[in-house]
């Protein structure tokens, strides 16, 4: 994150205390030589889950930033791939950075919670936008998700297993949640990011009250827990066909 082609820590403190949309539009230029990018390992598996199910005509990226997610869907869809998220500065660097020769790719400008589609597509992914997503406001991004999908079509996202209770990475999740919460308290505009408030229980019972049916699919790149459950899923949800 601090090598000469990523972000300052001014630069990061000055984007921790903007809104969402200002803050992404200040990171963009550099989000793709920092940690909150995808990897690619990641969107490998995915893709890889999704050849098998597919494939597809028309696809969504969910808040797609920068546009690696476009890969993936430029490799599973036959039609037409859209981005869209409401940065215009990741948008930008996505229309720069993601060109496939087929299918064709368009961007739009666009809240997640407010979608400018109808029925238009079969795919739908998104790559770790959800924190940015109270949790009252799920069962809303779902139903829009839902009103963009054609019958039979599919809502498709990786979600990793929580961190152990007292594990390194517990801690880290926790107290970095903590600040964010402290510093919304404390400063407006809101920052919202919180990592654990998008749990695999609660996703699958909204999924579920939306009118999806969920499937799981392990993605065995990376690895099991102690318990044998995969340490990170893809979930597939389907609308009736």
């Amino acid at each position: 994150m601090f090598s000469p082609e990523g972000p300052t820590l001014r630069e990061l403190a000055v984007q921790a205390l903007s809104s969402v949309e200002r803050g992404y539009d200040l990171l963009a230029p550099k989000f793709d030589h920092t940690p909150f990018r995808t990897s690619d390992a990641l969107l490998d598996a995915v893709g890889s889950v999704l050849r098998r199910l597919g494939p597809f005509d028309a696809g969504l990226d969910l808040c797609c930033g920068t546009g690696a997610g476009a890969g993936v869907l430029a490799g599973v869809c036959r039609e037409r791939v859209t981005g869209v998220d409401f940065s215009a500065g990741m948008l930008d660097v996505a229309r720069r950075r993601v060109r496939p020769a087929r299918p064709p790719v368009s961007w739009v400008r666009a809240d997640a919670r407010a979608l400018p589609f109808g029925p238009a597509f079969d795919l739908v992914v998104s790559f770790g936008a959800f924190g940015h997503f109270l949790p009252r406001e799920v069962p809303g991004l779902f139903a829009q998700v839902r009103s963009v999908l054609r019958p039979g079509g599919c809502f498709a996202f990786p979600l990793a297993a929580p961190a152990r209770p007292g594990s390194r990475g517990y801690w880290t999740l926790l107290g970095f949640d903590t600040v964010m919460r402290v510093r919304n308290a404390l400063w407006r505009p809101p920052f919202v990011m919180y990592y654990r408030a998008f749990r695999l229980g609660e996703v699958r019972r909204e999924l579920v009250a939306a009118g999806f049916r969920v499937e799981l699919h392990a993605l065995e790149e990376f690895g099991r827990r102690a318990d044998g459950s995969p340490r990170v899923r893809l979930v597939v949800a389907r609308l009736p066909g």
